[in-house]
This record gives structure tokens, C-alpha cells and sequence, in this order.
């Protein structure tokens, strides 16, 4: 599908500027070029799609089903699911959690919904189906939506409600305070479609500052760095490596299209890819930026409880990709 691209990232690195071959310079441009095209191309009709998809699911809707209708369990489910097809990060966590704690949705299924938002959505997918193909993107996207469900579900049966922060527990008690104030219109598909477009061009707009800027670092190191560079640190031989690429990651942050093209090259020069997805959901979905906003609703108590019990989850699910692919 993309052949066309690589032939012209080629003819551009080769042939219009004359570099050689095996060129530290000339393998890093070529590998910024291929993938900046293959990205962005991507991204657009992925984030088009998902634009479609969030016409008819806005995040109000949302709230008000999981809210109102008994689910006998599938609220996890749901609620990871429409965390996925919403292009919300880490950093719309505490209005986010506010309203949907207020509305009277379980800590645990808001939890769920918190933990895939930032891990799956239209950039995420984009840019993993083009770097990884098709088979592992589904994988990712079903394992990644599945991790939120259980580590929500682990969240919700272990009483947090207490560990609250005073803050959040009397804007619950008020309930005639709204965070959230949607007006959803009822349109037609046709008519949703430019408002869709423009919503996806300032997606592309947003991040494709991260994507440059990620695929610039990953071209760097495709072509500067050894190839057993990272097999001295996070080996696939050794047994603590997903661990380790965890407690890497957490300290870090970026959104996903500032990371996926290093994990890329991290995984071409020899890390197995569950450790490196491990290294990525831990910077995306978890940071210490992260851990700051979310302070102002959760005491540090139940922080410390959610990063752990994420992590863990995040692990397990970078042994089992280790195991499957």
C-alpha cells in the first residue's frame, strides 16, 4: 500500500540529492521521509473516521448511557471502548474524572475509561498501523482496551471512594453544579462532514509538531545508532526487561506520536516489541505530569494505588505481546 512512498523517499535520498547508500545522514532522511508521508496519510483518514464515529458518541452521551443503563458488567467494557474512539489524553483526566464521577458512574468504569483514552485513539492507531501493520495494531488496540477494563475492574472492587480529595467529594455532594455542558445537534452525516474535516485538520495540526519531531529522533537513531545499542540496556534475554522499560517510561511524557516512531526503532534495533509497548503506554498513559494533575482529585494515597495497579497491568500485557509475537 505504501510501496509508492518508500520508492519516493528513495528517489528523493538517492537520486535528487546524491547520498550514497548506507550513509548514516542518508538512512536517517530516507527513514524521515518514508515515515513522515506514511504517518500523516494515515492519521488523517483514521482521524476522519474516528471523527464519524465521535459525532455519534460524544463524550455527554457517554456519561448520561453509562450513567443511566444497567450494563451486568459490560459498563467496563463500554466504557473502555468509548474511551478509545475519544480524542481525549492524560491531561483531560481531572475534568474528565470530575463529571463522570459526579454523574454517579462507578470509580472503577471511570477509571477504565481514564486508562484507554490515551492509550488508543485515531493518532495511536494511524501511526501503529504504519509502522507495525494491521495484525499487530488489532492486537494492540483489543489488548490495550481489555488492560483498561481489568485494571478498572481491580480499581473499582478495592473502595477508593474514601481516598477522594475533599475538593472532588463536595463538588459531588453539589449536584446542581455541571462541569460538562453539551449541546449535541441533530444532523445528518452530510451535513457533520464538514465539521468533521476541520475537526481532523486541527487533530493533524496539533500533533504534527510530536510527529516530526518524534520521527526526526527515531531517523536519528535508525541511522546513528548500533543495532545492539539497546540490547545492552533492555535485551530480550533478560527477564526484568519489561519492568525495567516501565519504570523508564513513567518519568517521561509525550502523547503518542512523539513516542511510536522511537518505539519503532527501538524494536528494529533488537527490543521485542511487547517490551517496547510496555515503554510506551507507560510515558502515554502514565507520567509524573500526569500524576500532578490528577493530585488535585485523588489524595496521594489512591494515586500511588492507581499507578501501581496500571503498571502492573502494563507489564503483564508487555509479557504476553513478548509471548505472542
Amino acid at each position: 500500500m505504501f510501496d509508492w512512498t518508500q520508492n519516493f523517499a528513495d528517489w528523493l535520498t538517492y537520486q535528487v540529492l546524491g547520498m550514497m547508500k548506507g550513509n548514516h545522514f542518508a538512512d536517517a532522511l530516507n527513514f524521515f521521509v518514508f515515515d513522515s508521508i506514511k504517518i500523516f496519510i494515515l492519521l488523517f483518514f483514521i482521524t476522519i473516521l474516528m471523527g464519524v464515529i465521535n459525532a455519534y458518541f460524544p463524550i455527554e452521551k457517554v456519561r448520561v448511557a453509562l450513567q443511566k443503563r444497567k450494563w451486568y458488567g459490560l459498563d467496563y467494557f463500554f466504557a473502555s471502548f468509548f474511551g478509545s474512539v475519544t480524542p481525549f489524553c492524560s491531561c483531560s483526566s481531572v475534568p474528565l474524572f470530575i463529571g463522570f464521577v459526579q454523574g454517579g458512574i462507578p470509580l472503577g468504569v471511570t477509571f477504565a475509561f481514564l486508562i484507554s483514552s490515551p492509550l488508543v485513539d485515531a493518532v495511536t492507531v494511524a501511526m501503529f498501523m504504519g509502522m507495525f501493520g494491521a495484525k499487530t495494531t488489532f492486537i494492540y488496540v483489543i489488548s490495550g482496551i481489555i488492560m483498561a477494563m481489568i485494571a478498572g475492574f481491580i480499581l473499582g472492587k478495592m473502595g477508593l471512594e474514601n481516598l477522594l480529595t475533599p475538593w472532588v467529594k463536595q463538588i459531588i455532594e453539589n449536584k446542581q453544579k455541571r462541569i460538562f455542558e453539551f449541546q449535541q445537534e441533530h444532523k445528518s452525516l452530510l451535513n457533520r462532514m464538514p465539521e468533521i474535516f476541520i475537526e481532523a485538520m486541527k487533530i493533524v495540526k496539533a500533533v504534527s509538531i510530536y510527529i516530526i519531531i518524534g520521527v526526526a529522533i527515531g531517523g536519528l537513531m535508525h541511522g546513528f545508532i548500533p543495532t545492539n545499542f539497546f540490547e545492552q540496556y533492555i535485551s530480550k534475554d533478560n527477564p526484568f526487561a519489561v519492568p525495567i522499560a516501565v519504570l523508564l517510561g513513567v518519568p517521561m511524557y509525550t502523547n503518542t506520536a512523539g513516542i511510536l516512531p522511537i518505539m519503532q526503532v527501538m524494536v528494529q534495533k533488537g527490543i521485542p516489541l511487547g517490551t517496547a509497548i510496555a515503554f510506551s503506554m507507560a510515558v502515554v498513559g502514565l507520567s509524573f505530569p500526569e500524576a500532578m494533575l490528577l493530585k488535585k482529585v485523588m489524595t496521594v494515597k489512591m494515586l500511588v494505588i492507581f499507578f501501581g495497579v496500571v503498571s502492573i497491568c502494563i507489564i503483564v500485557l508487555g509479557y504476553i505481546f513478548n509471548w505472542i509475537l
